[in-house]
């Protein structure tokens, strides 16, 4: 399972998903107050209650071999079931890791697809067609990344499994959310967070099974598109 290693370690109100069936005025005719809305269960407020996406079949697309321009900034734009966010892809450092994540992002490859693993504290990961961790493109890209890099909160790496090399990809990216555990330096970093940080933040919120990260709802990216700026 590709991923960045864990130590061993009534009626109304729910149909509507309201706090009540409405209000009621008082004897001099006061207003009726709203009901107010509230989050789904194990969703933060901003969130939407969504269907979980059929898993999609074993992928077997091609490694691409155009490269990004460096003298471009290329930012992926994730809008997910909680809120878009925003990658500025490290296209100097990480040509390989960059260029392969955009030309699966221009395929469309991440749409309908979900954040499978949320670890609080740790990281959130998605990107897998299948849903469960164990999807890719059908392919792997390796680009080790330096040996004195910092995965601090808001960098975004690839995910892969520890009997992969150092800096191995696929499509499985994952965004640090806090320094609860440490991280060996052998993830392909893909860059930062630059926008919609309360996004990730309320994905990293979701209540999620303590061994699995698997959320309780599900968290989907409707899409990524990646543009240059």
């Amino acid at each position: 399972m590709p991923r960045p290693p864990l130590p061993l370690v009534l009626a109304c109100a729910a149909a509507l998903g309201l706090a009540g069936c409405g209000g009621s005025s008082d004897d001099s005719g006061g207003a009726v107050k709203p009901a107010k809305t509230v989050p789904p269960a194990g969703l933060p407020e901003g969130c939407k209650q969504v269907a979980h996406p059929q898993p999609k079949p074993d992928q077997k697309l091609s490694r691409p071999k155009r490269r990004l321009s460096p003298s471009k900034t290329y930012v992926a734009t994730i809008a997910t079931s909680c809120g878009s966010f925003d990658i500025t892809l490290d296209v100097k450092d990480s040509p390989k890791t960059s260029a392969s994540f955009a030309s699966l992002a221009g395929k469309r490859f991440y749409d309908g697809t979900t954040f499978h693993r949320i670890v609080p504290g740790f990281v959130i990961q998605g990107g897998d067609p299948k849903g469960d961790g164990s999807g890719g493109p059908g392919y792997k890209v390796v680009e080790a990344p330096p040996k004195n890099v910092k995965y601090t909160p808001g960098v975004v790496a690839m995910a892969k499994t520890q009997f992969e090399a150092s800096g191995t990809s696929g499509s499985q990216f994952f965004v640090v959310t806090g320094t609860k555990y440490q991280f060996a330096p052998e993830y392909a970093v893909l860059g930062r967070v630059t926008g919609g940080q309360a996004t990730v933040d309320r994905i990293a919120a979701v209540d999620a099974n303590a061994q699995s990260g698997a959320p309780v709802s599900p968290i989907v990216i409707d899409s990524v598109r990646v543009a240059a700026r």
